[in-house]
Formats: structure tokens, C-alpha cells, sequence
């Protein structure tokens, strides 16, 4: 590959944030609702296309939708380095570093349950939203940091192993096991045979964890399963995502030729495919996002390695930031983003249907309601980012 002047990585890497914001956008784009499109126009592929890829698939596989969670995750630990950085550079000591970790993780995991929440008559504690899954893993990642390479792929290779070893210890179903606890059932499709039959859905030892642990919690009614399968004990393996994101960070970060970096991405991502891809075909481990398998964990990280190489060539090797300026915009304030997403989509939509009409987005027709309304609550979003961009008003945590 030919080589390419190495741009001057500042403490905010313009590519790292339009990939976050890209990241963001996917999940803010949740409003447009291809889903109800595909409905609408059964008989055309292009929207069943997107609305498979606006989705989780139902088990084992990926769509782009699946990549959303990992890549935000990676993307935490591809920042880390550079955070411990800044704040060495104000004189900082490992104590006051280890406080603002502590804190922030407590602070993930409260605001995820909090948003988790709001809908709720009580407060409905779960930890497998991707704000909690990275606040329980996260003061290990940064205990990571303060480590050599070997060592940070010495604890993902630790990690992705034991976690496999714990669900291949757990017994299948017996002849006498009662489905109806599972929310599933010994004939759904997307269960899987023989010894990879050890990850089928709410059959599993992390939803028998969670059968233990979410019932320490008050709660409404005894919990049983989680309907999609996910699981608290999850953060694990999505701690593995973090590490390879603070692999990648670190070697971003001290890069010293742009080339030999991008190669260095593509070819962790190829060993990362292969590992993951095998693992699958021969049943040990498949790629299952709902419970983060071990073999998701290197297959997700793989594609974040060439979303990270894409986006790093393009936006700061070819020095094309202004045309990633909206994804820019997402990227820096990714905090902020989320709780848009999460908080006033409702209210954009009610506020459009009382001042301006009460079908404002049938202009098309019924089959593209959706994107009417979906396409202007994403366009006020990122006018408030916009604007808090513009008074660097920036929610860090």
C-alpha cells in the first residue's frame, strides 16, 4: 500500500468522531421505522433490505443494525488512550484518574438504568443496556490501560475463553425442562444443535445469572428471561470490544506511518473474521450479538477494525473532514445524542402534529409516514447538536 503523510493526530481524532457519529446516526435513524415501510410495499427488496438491516437479526448472524452496540463500545476503548493522556498532561495522579473512572461507570450505569425507566412505574433495573454494559466493564478497561500490549491480548484471549468455558459447562435442557420459563420453545427455529445448542436463547448460564441476580432487585413481577435473550453478564464479553478498541487506540495514537496502520487494521479485522467465522462453521462458538458469544466478539470487532481503517483513510489521510462535518457534529456530543434518541423523539412528532397538523406526514401517503416524521425528529436532533456544537456545549462524563 502506498504511503501517505501522516496526518498530526490531535487529542480529538476527526475520524474516530465520525465514526462515532456514523455509529450514532444508525441508532438516531431508528425513527424512520423502514419496518413499517417494508410493510406498506411488501413486494419491493430495496426496503425489505434496509428495514433487515435496520433490525437485530433473531439470532446467530449480523446485520449493520448488530454493529451498533460494538462499535460504540470499541470506540470507548479506542478513546482511552488518548483521555489518560490529557489528563497526565495536567498532572493528574492515578488516584484522581481512578476517581473519574469510578465515577463515570457508576454514573453509565445509573443513566442507562435511568432511561431504562422512564416508562415504567418503578424503577425497572437492568443492566443490559449498552450505557450499563460499558459501565460495568469500563474500570476494568481502564486498569487495562495502564498495561502492555501482550498483557491486553493475554486478557481478552483470558476472557473470550472463560466465558466460553462457563456457558459449555452449563447443562443443556433435560427431558423435563419447563420451556415456558425461557419465553421460547424446543422447536423455534433459530435454535441451534448439538454442542452449540450450549448458546441458544434463555436456555443459557447467563440467563440463568441473570434468574438469580435481576430478582435482587425490586421488581413488579418475578423476573423469568428477557424476551430478546440479552443478558447482564454480557458486559464480559463486551469488555473484550472495549480491549480491542484500546488496542486499536494505542496504535492510532503512536502510528508512524499511516500505511502500515491501515494494513495493521485490515489485517487484525481478516484474523479477527477467520477466528470468529471458524469457530461458527464448526459449532464450538457461533456469532450470536444478543448474548455477545465469544466467536461476536472477534467477528464484530473485525468489522469495527475496517469501519475504523475506512473511516481513518478517508477523513484523515485524504483530509476530507468537511465532508463528514454532520457526522462530526454527532460524534463529538455522542452523550448527548443518545439521550435525544431516547427522550424527545415523542415530543418532536406531537409538537409537529398539534402546531403545524395532526397528519403533517402523510404528504407522500400512508406507506412513507414513517420517514415524514422519522426524517424531521432526526433533523431537529441534529439541529440541537448542531447548535450545542456551535456553543461547544459538549456532555462529557
Amino acid at each position: 500500500m502506498k504511503d501517505f503523510p501522516l496526518p498530526v493526530i490531535p487529542q480529538r481524532v476527526s475520524s474516530v468522531d465520525a465514526y462515532r457519529g456514523f455509529v450514532m446516526l444508525l441508532m438516531m435513524g431508528e425513527v424512520l421505522k423502514f419496518g413499517r415501510v417494508a410493510e406498506a410495499l411488501p413486494d419491493s427488496p430495496f426496503w425489505a433490505f434496509l428495514d433487515h438491516h435496520q433490525s437485530h437479526v433473531s439470532w446467530v448472524g449480523c446485520s449493520l443494525h448488530d454493529l451498533i452496540q460494538p462499535s460504540f463500545s470499541f470506540l470507548v476503548g479506542v478513546a482511552l488512550p488518548y483521555s489518560m493522556a490529557s489528563r497526565a498532561s495536567k498532572q493528574q495522579n492515578a488516584g484522581m484518574m481512578w476517581f473519574h473512572t469510578i465515577r463515570r461507570s457508576l454514573i453509565l450505569i445509573l443513566l442507562g438504568i435511568f432511561l431504562r425507566s422512564m416508562h415504567a412505574t418503578q424503577t425497572n433495573f437492568t443492566f443490559e443496556d449498552t450505557l450499563t454494559q460499558i459501565g460495568l466493564g469500563y474500570p476494568l478497561l481502564f486498569a487495562l490501560g495502564f498495561r502492555s500490549e501482550r498483557t491486553q491480548w493475554a486478557a481478552l484471549i483470558a476472557i473470550l475463553l472463560a466465558y466460553g468455558i462457563f456457558f459449555a459447562a452449563y447443562p443443556l435442557p433435560g427431558p423435563y425442562f419447563d420451556w415456558a420459563e425461557t419465553g421460547t420453545t424446543p422447536d423455534w427455529e433459530h435454535n441451534l444443535k448439538g454442542f452449540a445448542a450450549h448458546w441458544n436463547k434463555n436456555t443459557n448460564a447467563a440467563w440463568a445469572f441473570d434468574r438469580w441476580f435481576m430478582n435482587i432487585f425490586p421488581r413488579e413481577s418475578l423476573f423469568r428471561f428477557n424476551g430478546g435473550g440479552y443478558s447482564t453478564l454480557s458486559f464480559i464479553p463486551t469488555l473484550g470490544t472495549m480491549i480491542l478498541g484500546l488496542i486499536a487506540g494505542k496504535w492510532l495514537k503512536n502510528a508512524t506511518s499511516s500505511s502500515a496502520l491501515i494494513r495493521q487494521f485490515i489485517f487484525t479485522a481478516a484474523t479477527l473474521f477467520v477466528i470468529a467465522v471458524t469457530l461458527n462453521l464448526t459449532g464450538i462458538n457461533p456469532i450470536v450479538k444478543r448474548i455477545w458469544t465469544p466467536a461476536w466478539t472477534l467477528f464484530s470487532g473485525g468489522w469495527c477494525f475496517l469501519l475504523l481503517a475506512a473511516f481513518y483513510f478517508v477523513v484523515d489521510v485524504k483530509d476530507n473532514k468537511q465532508w463528514f462535518f454532520p457526522l462530526v457534529v454527532i460524534g463529538t456530543n455522542s452523550i448527548a445524542a443518545y439521550l435525544l434518541a431516547h427522550t424527545i423523539d415523542s415530543f418532536i412528532d406531537s409538537s409537529f402534529r398539534i402546531n403545524i397538523s395532526p397528519n403533517y406526514d402523510l404528504i407522500f401517503g400512508e406507506a412513507y409516514r414513517s420517514l415524514v416524521s422519522g426524517a424531521i425528529i432526526l433533523l431537529f436532533e441534529w439541529w440541537i447538536l448542531y447548535w450545542m456544537y456551535k456553543k461547544k456545549l459538549f456532555i462529557k462524563i
